[in-house]
């Protein structure tokens, strides 16, 4: 009887501020998600902390952390609230011009850097109430973490080998080539496989310590390393660095083809063999069979394609 009482008193409201809460691990921020004011937060927080009969967050330094509880809390919350959108919004299905929803898109930057702009320029076009946002691929980003808890839809990216624990929809391979400055000594005398290990490279910044990429992943197999000096957690600005200075980016062809009209770059073959890049687009079970997903998806795979043929 106190179980039913307790439940009665439970509402989605009150839900889909316990997970904002708790996921932002700050009533000010979660206060700017929600669309809230912030006592208004701090207030249902309250009623959450008494209901619980635990603190939920407590202060560490200059900061709050979840307790143990509110840990546990935080996957189921995320169930419900993915749960009462399939109840209510895809039960209907997805009406793009009329319904309002949240598309959350995690992507690498070393994609097409024309691909974010369409994908989003399509979504506003055919989905005018929706809202998009667009999470990066951080050192700081646990995407795996992301998806299961609904905070992102979808992750975009290449990887070697894509984890098996996702559902996984392929978007485009592609080959890998260099991008160097235009009076690059290379693009006069052209370089053998050990004159390219020794030049000087740029690479992006690991995802996380001691990760390398799907290039370096490749030469450590051929028991070979590249010499970088540079490296940078901004993709899209790598090709202006490489334009100005002796520096080698080495990635797909269809992201350096897109700088050589804008920039004092060209495009150089690589003298190693490498596989090609494959770009995939990764789901959570939560998601699968939503309407207003499978709408996502279906137009990051028409933009994905459109690129290709361009």
């Amino acid at each position: 009887m106190r179980d039913q009482a307790l439940f009665d008193k439970i509402d989605l409201h009150l839900i889909r501020v316990l997970h904002t809460v708790l996921t932002e691990r700050s009533v000010s921020r979660a206060a700017i998600r929600l669309g809230m004011h912030q006592p208004a937060v701090s207030a249902a927080l309250k009623r959450l902390r008494d209901l619980a009969g635990d603190p939920l967050l407590v202060r560490s330094g200059a900061g709050m952390v979840p307790t143990d509880a509110a840990l546990r809390m935080v996957e189921p919350s995320a169930s419900i609230l993915r749960a009462a959108q399939v109840l209510f919004t895809d039960a209907r299905g997805f009406a793009a011009q009329s319904t309002a929803t949240t598309f959350r898109v995690a992507a690498s930057d070393y994609l097409d850097p024309l691909f974010l702009p369409q994908l989003v320029s399509q979504i506003k076009a055919q989905a005018t109430l929706c809202h998009i946002e667009i999470h990066p691929l951080s050192a700081t980003a646990d995407y795996h973490q992301q998806l299961a808890q609904g905070d992102v839809d979808v992750v975009v990216g290449n990887w070697l080998k894509p984890p098996e624990d996702l559902h996984l929809g392929k978007l485009f391979a592609d080959d890998v080539v260099c991008l160097v400055a235009a009076d690059h000594p290379a693009v006069r005398r052209g370089w053998t496989a050990q004159s390219w290990l020794e030049a000087e490279h740029i690479a992006p910044t690991p995802l996380h310590p001691g990760a390398r990429g799907v290039i370096d992943d490749h030469l450590e197999s051929l028991g070979v390393a590249r010499n970088i000096t540079a490296r940078c957690p901004h993709f899209g600005l790598i090709p202006a660095m490489v334009a100005s200075s002796l520096l080698v980016l080495t990635t797909g062809r269809q992201y350096c083809e897109r700088f050589t009209d804008r920039l004092p770059v060209k495009v150089l073959e690589c003298p190693i063999d490498f596989p090609q890049l494959h770009y995939y687009q990764l789901w959570h079970e939560r998601t699968h069979a939503s309407a207003s997903a499978r709408w996502l998806r279906e137009r990051i795979k028409s933009v994905a394609a459109a690129l290709r043929h361009e």
